[in-house]
């Protein structure tokens, strides 16, 4: 048997699964996307049951964002070794919470006995004209929405036993509504739930382009707090996570987003180019979070 890591695995159903190969598919106006998260990999010990639930369903609207759609719904199901009323409950309330947050509806699910606590999300919507990957040219600006590194230094939190503070982080929020305002400019958009050194190399890869890459990164305060200013600057580009948006913009589309009041900070972070994918010149390697 030969095993292949996620981004392998990916493109190999995308091969097969034309409309599986971006941040979500898209069906007629709708968009539709999945996520599965486990304890071991997704869930720190000490991340509580309403974290889960929020950054479970979280995960899949964030999905609808990177296409610039409207949320509309989501689903999950649960799966945990025994069903507690306590954590179901607090589960519930974080899914509910984040669905809230982005003007979509928690629906329902499914629960099960399972050996490790584990998540599949579903999240479901719509979207006149989608947002893909693979839109980018050579000359566009790229921009991020947010900071890097929040999820990383949740992490940082969690090993130290500050709880609190660690899933305050972790309750990332779904950029749905920047998304949306940002689509009618954007030629290419995608997540940065795998860090921003990978989703720039997926992205490029999906537009045929290049990327250069400028300093300074918006590397989150919180993480910078918690570390080195080049170790900050490492997690920030590679641990990924963070959820937030990479986009690029033509020229003649600039001074609407510049202009546009966005939810969250907007700002240009490099530009496209003919190849290769670099950081203040230098080559930025394909590094990022791999489910695999």
């Amino acid at each position: 048997m030969v095993r292949i890591g996620e981004r392998d695995a990916l493109e190999s159903i995308a091969a097969s699964l034309p409309a599986a190969g971006d941040d979500a598919a898209v069906v007629g106006e709708n968009v539709l996307t999945t996520d599965m998260l486990h304890a071991n990999t997704d869930f720190p010990a000490g991340t509580s049951r309403y974290t889960a639930g929020w950054r479970s369903v979280g995960a899949s609207l964030s999905d609808l964002a990177a296409m610039g759609a409207e949320a509309v719904a989501a689903v999950a199901a649960y799966g945990a070794p025994t069903l507690e009323e306590r954590e179901l409950s607090e589960f519930l309330a974080g899914a509910k919470e984040v669905c809230t947050a982005v003007g979509a509806e928690y629906v329902g699910g499914d629960l099960d006995a399972h050996e490790e606590f584990t998540v599949a999300t579903t999240a479901l919507g719509e979207v006149d004209e989608p947002v893909y990957r693979s839109g980018a040219q050579p000359g566009d600006t790229v921009y991020l929405t947010g900071t890097l590194g929040r999820s990383a230094a949740a992490l940082r939190l969690f090993n130290a036993g500050e709880l609190e503070r660690a899933n305050d982080l972790f309750r990332f929020s779904p950029r749905v509504e920047a998304g949306v305002a940002i689509a009618p400019s954007a030629s290419a958009m995608m997540d940065s739930s795998d860090g921003l050194a990978r989703s720039a190399h997926q992205l490029a890869e999906a537009s045929n382009c290049g990327l250069a890459l400028e300093s300074p990164l918006p590397i989150d305060e919180r993480l910078e707090g918690l570390t080195d200013p080049e170790d900050a600057r490492e997690l920030g580009t590679t641990f990924g996570e963070d959820f937030e948006l990479l986009f690029t913009v033509p020229e003649d589309e600039i001074e609407t987003v510049e202009s546009t009041s966005f939810p969250v900070d907007v700002r240009p972070i490099g530009r496209a180019v003919e190849e290769e994918i670099t950081l203040d010149g230098d080559s930025l390697a394909d590094r990022g979070y791999d489910h695999g």
